[in-house]
Formats: C-alpha cells, sequence, structure tokens
C-alpha cells in the first residue's frame, strides 16, 4: 500500500524522486524517505521524515547529489510513523538501502535471528532485515545478494536496492506486490504506480510475481530468483500523460482531488461507452471478454469479487445480471472468498473488480480461481495492471487517474461496465432487442443526468453540514437500492469518520429501529419503483420516532406529510433513468453528501487517516 521510485540516469536523482513520491502520496503518508548514490566510491545518502512528501523536501539537506536513487512513501504495517521507521532502512555500515512494500510475514523469526548475532535493529519494521540480509550475503553481486535475502523471505514484497559498492545498478524484485519499470532516453526508472512514470516515459515493463530485475543507465535485465533470464520486454502502454498531469495545479492551489474526480464522471462515464454499444442489434461490444456467443450463452452463473467499494458496486452489477440476462449472480468480498475453499465451477463466470488492478486480496482469489481451472475476467482501471495481466480476459474502465482514496469516478464506470456485460449476455440469451435498444438509450443518457446532478451540488451543502455533526448515521435502501446504501455510508466513513451503516428498509423493524432518535439522521434511497409505497411507509415509521431524514429520490415521489416535519433535513432528487440503471444515478449525491460534510469537518479529504488508496497488502 506504499509507493516506491527509483531512478538512474544523468540527471540528479533527488529532484526526480520527490516528484514521484508526491505523485504517489495516496498510496501512503505516514511517512517518506529518499535514498541518493553519487559517483564511484562516494557514501550512500539517506533522508527521511514522519509526515507527508512535503515534510521530507523541506528538510533534505542541499547537497544531496546523486544520480542513482530510490524513494518511498509509507502506509504503516510495523510500528508507527516515526523517522526511524520511515524508509529508506540500511545496514549498520551504511552501504545498503532499501525500500520496500507489502508485508514480510516471517519478520519476527528474521529480527531474533540478526540481534542473537549481535546486530542493532534501529527501526519497528519489517522491511530493515532485508538491508541487513543483503549486506549480510556473501555473493559476489548486488543481484546475488538481493537473491540470497529475498530466499529467507516470507510474505509478499515490491522491493527496490541499491549499494554503495555498486553504483551503477539498482535492483528490484517483485511478490505479490506492484513494480513497473520505465525506459527512458539513456535512464530508467522505477515505480510501484504508473502515475510517477507518465511524466518521463510511456513505454513501461511490468516485472511478474517471482521475478526480478537490474536497471541500468542503458536498460534493465529481468531474471528470476535463482538469476536465470526472463524474457520481460517493454512495451509502449496507451496512456495519456497530461491526463496525471491535469492534477498538479489542482495540488498546487490545494484543490481537492476528490472534488474534481466526481465532477469527472459525466465524461469518464462517456469514455467507458465510447465504441460499446451496437445500437442496430442492441446489444454491446466487448471484445476484450475473449469470449465468443456460444462460450458466453453456456455460462450458468456468475460470482463477483471485489473489496470495499469494488465490492458494493460488484452487488449492484450482480443486480444488473440477473435482472437482464436472467443468470443467477452474487457478489462476495474477494478478501474471504479464498479462505473458505471455495468450489470452483466450470460453466461459472468469475469476475475481478479492482479500480487499481493490483488489489492484492482481490489479486489472490483470482490466482486461486485460476490455479482451480476456472474462467475470471476483470474489470479493471489501470492498464496492464496484475489483475489486467492475470485474467482470462476482461473490460477496461477508461475512467482515467483516479488519486483520491475514495472512488467516485472509477466506482460509476465500474457500474457501467456491468451495464454493458449484462447486457451482452442478455442479448445472447433471452433479452429482446427492443429491451437492449431501451438500455442502450439509458446508458446513453447517464452522462447528461450525472451533469444534471452535479450542477445542484449547492443545495447539497446544507443538509450535508447538518450529517457532519451526526455521531452515528443510518443509510437505507431496498434491493437495487441497498447496495447504494453500503457504498454511501462507506463513502461517508471513509472521509469524515463519522460511524455510518447501510441497512435493508425492511430490516429496520427486525432491530434497527431501537436506535433511531432525534440523534441519529438517516439518508434513506427512495427511486421511483415497484417499492416506493413500502419505501415512503418506512420513511413515515422513522419520523414518528423523531429521526432526521434526508431522502434521495425522483421527482415524481410523493413523500406524504414527511417533508414539512421538522426533522426532514433534505430532498434531493435525481433524474430517472431506466430502473435497472438508477441506482449510478442515486450513487452521486452520496458522493457529494460525503465530500461536503468532511470539508464542513476542515478534514483531509483525499488523505483519510489509516487508509491509502491500493490495498496491495492482506
Amino acid at each position: 500500500m506504499c509507493g516506491i521510485v527509483g531512478y538512474i540516469g544523468a540527471q540528479q536523482a533527488g529532484p526526480l524522486l520527490l516528484e514521484g513520491l508526491t505523485r504517489l502520496e495516496h498510496r501512503g503518508y505516514d511517512s517518506a524517505g529518499v535514498a541518493v548514490l553519487g559517483a564511484s566510491g562516494s557514501a550512500l545518502k539517506v533522508a527521511k521524515k514522519a509526515g507527508r512528501v512535503r515534510d521530507l523536501a523541506e528538510e533534505l539537506p542541499k547537497r544531496f547529489a546523486g544520480k542513482i536513487g530510490i524513494g518511498h512513501t509509507r502506509w504503516a504495517t510495523h510500528g508507527p510513523a516515526t523517522d526511524a521507521n520511515a524508509h529508506p532502512h540500511t545496514d549498520a555500515k551504511g552501504d545498503v538501502a532499501v525500500v520496500h512494500n507489502g508485508i514480510i510475514d516471517n519478520a519476527s523469526a528474521l529480527r531474533k535471528l540478526l540481534t542473537d548475532d549481535g546486530v542493532d535493529l534501529r527501526s519497528d519494521t519489517d522491511t530493515e532485515v532485508l538491508a541487513h540480509l543483503v549486506a549480510r550475503s556473501a555473493s559476489a553481486t548486488l543481484e546475488g545478494r538481493v537473491a540470497d535475502a529475498l530466499a529467507l523471505i516470507e510474505g509478499t514484497y515490491g522491493v527496490a536496492v541499491v549499494h554503495a559498492d555498486f553504483p551503477d545498478r539498482i535492483v528490484v524484485a517483485r511478490n505479490g506486490s506492484p513494480l513497473i519499470i520505465g525506459v527512458g532516453d539513456k535512464e530508467m526508472h522505477v515505480a510501484s504506480d504508473l502515475a510517477a512514470l507518465v511524466r518521463y516515459t510511456t513505454t513501461v515493463a511490468h516485472l511478474d510475481d517471482g521475478e526480478m530485475a537490474t536497471l541500468t543507465a542503458t536498460g534493465f535485465t529481468t531474471y528470476r530468483q535463482d538469476l536465470t533470464a526472463t524474457a520481460n520486454r517493454a512495451q509502449t502502454v496507451d496512456i495519456d500523460p497530461s491526463a496525471y498531469d491535469a492534477g498538479d495545479a489542482l495540488h498546487a492551489s490545494g484543490g481537492s482531488f476528490m472534488h474534481q474526480e466526481i465532477h469527472e464522471q459525466p465524461h469518464s462515464t462517456e469514455r467507458v461507452l465510447r465504441g460499446r454499444l451496437d445500437e442496430r442489434f442492441g446489444t454491446a461490444h466487448l471484445g476484450g471478454l475473449n469470449m465468443d456467443p456460444r462460450e458466453t450463452r453456456a455460462i450458468r452463473r456468475l460470482k463477483i469479487l471485489g473489496c470495499g467499494s469494488a465490492y458494493y458496486v460488484g452487488q449492484m452489477g450482480a443486480s444488473l445480471v440477473e435482472e437482464l440476462a436472467r443468470i443467477p449472480a452474487d457478489a462476495e468480498a474477494a478478501s474471504e472468498f479464498r479462505y473458505r475453499n471455495p468450489i470452483i465451477e466450470p460453466d461459472t463466470l468469475y469476475v475481478a473488480v479492482s479500480q487499481s488492478g493490483e488489489t492484492i486480496d482481490t489479486l489472490l482469489a483470482v490466482q486461486e480461481i485460476r490455479r482451480k481451472g476456472g474462467r475470471v475476467i476483470g474489470l479493471v482501471n489501470v492498464v496492464g495492471s496484475a489483475i489486467a495481466r492475470e485474467c482470462d480476459g476482461g473490460i477496461y474502465l477508461h475512467a482515467g487517474p483516479e488519486v483520491a482514496v475514495a472512488s467516485t469516478k472509477a466506482l460509476t464506470n465500474m457500474f457501467v461496465g456491468f451495464a454493458l456485460l449484462a447486457l451482452q449476455l442478455g442479448r445472447v440469451r433471452d433479452l429482446s432487442i427492443a429491451d437492449g435498444k431501451r438500455l442502450i438509450a439509458g446508458l446513453n443518457r447517464l452522462p447528461g443526468q450525472i451533469a444534471e446532478i452535479l450542477e445542484r451540488e449547492d443545495e447539497l451543502a446544507e443538509p450535508a453540514a447538518r450529517l457532519a455533526e451526526a455521531d452515528s448515521l443510518f443509510f437505507i435502501g431496498r434491493v437495487r437500492g441497498f447496495p447504494v446504501a453500503r457504498e454511501g455510508a462507506q463513502k461517508f466513513k471513509e472521509i469524515t469518520y463519522r460511524h455510518a451503516e447501510a441497512y435493508q428498509t425492511s430490516e429496520l423493524k427486525h432491530g434497527p429501529l431501537a436506535l433511531i432518535d432525534e440523534s441519529v439522521p438517516t439518508v434513506a434511497l427512495v427511486p421511483s419503483d415497484e417499492l416506493t409505497d413500502r419505501n415512503v411507509g418506512a420513511m413515515h415509521e422513522i419520523a414518528a420516532r423523531r429521526g432526521p431524514l434526508v431522502v434521495v429520490t425522483h421527482e415524481d415521489v410523493d413523500l406524504g406529510e414527511l417533508d414539512a416535519g421538522p426533522n426532514f433535513w433534505g430532498r434531493i432528487d435525481v433524474p430517472r433513468n431506466e430502473r435497472e440503471l438508477d441506482p449510478i444515478l442515486l450513487t452521486v449525491p452520496l458522493q457529494l453528501l460525503a465530500y461536503h460534510a468532511a470539508l464542513r469537518l476542515g478534514l483531509d479529504i483525499d488523505k483519510p487517516r489509516n487508509l491509502a488508496k491500493s490495498v496491495t497488502v492482506e
């Protein structure tokens, strides 16, 4: 969940490392550090600091020259955020510097082995053992020393290592945590995310699990841990570097990435739809699935796997698939999937959902499915990511870079991706061409309708401010609305630090209603559908117990006398679409409610405490 950068070439490494770390800070922001090497025979220089990258930059020594370097921004796993626990970590002599993403499972045993042998460990981290193990290796090459150290490690890692005795190279390795090599003009880069590379190059190589690489100024070589060569080659990725640069001015002005990304949704929705709708036959074109109509028709069940918001949008997707394709479908938390020894069925299509494409729980679930012979496709946003490469096919989301920890535009594009999948599955089964065309028309309306909601943002500021003052909230919805409620609660708790719980509206009388009073507000999803009357009835039950209400609904829904009550905090109307597509329009106001509540509380909206954008440790 941390960020790694590295550089070797003709330029000074320090400024490049700091710029890269700034672009990766959404992956971890407890502390940051850099290490650089100058010419042959010069000492390794290390600077690290608890806090943000800007704190490190302010204290970086003026004499910090070196054309080889590695850097790291941390999300803590072992030990609190202190200067000592920040990466890079070094050996006792200060010849070796290591940055590491992941978790070393046998760190306690290795720490004991080292301390029993007289090594003075200076941090609480698992990573520090790697620096000492590299230094203690008797191998004649840095590659051999790193391989010897990794042979003693159990766990996951993305690692970059520099050594004062080998000032012409960086050695990197991957096992379960992403690393990407960037090829420049007589210079090489490495990072854990494309965001740190695209300003310099779009020619990249993704390391596979179990693979190592040596970077010099003139190129790179890849090999396995036993040092036998692999055939990894760099490829040009189809990505617009300016999409990442757009955030620089925003960052400089103190603006919020989350707010920007919420407002990018009309355009990002257009991108995910572009070229994928076949109006003539009322279906979708998803060539990336790598399935012909006969294979598609043979699917008897859909299982969707994701974590956090990806799990909740997976529940929305399961509902879409069942309604449109009439295939049994359900969503499950990927983090739990492989631990229950799941039955992998040959006629089940598994769908892995991840914004980054590197979510470790989801990646491990994909590997488990493939190990047992199952077919799995991915819904991911990052081209060339680990999940995308592991899957049999998939749908790229084309949401563009998403920096804020709380996902907004990527989630919306996930929903649209599921709608396209459900449409294609449905049209090879029993969904009529008329219904297919109806849904295509609805999908084409989505960007404009999302824009309509965003134009009324100011109306949400007042109810958001009132919700911000509550210590605990309910988000409720039924059937299609329940996953929307879960996602709304997730957004609110992520960035406001308020307790927010989602419940099915129908379940209120079975326990949760006991908690309703004037101090516990409810955000209720009441679309115009077959359950409107029952939902409105439940709102009256809440109002009768003096529970404050914010209702997200459609314009034609009659709330009776609810909106005249003293505890009615607001009505938010969203445009109507086809019933199957309404959930995503109900979701957008919940993003804005969470954003404005956090803004009112003066919190760091883009980087909420204890969280990071890409979860790459179990």
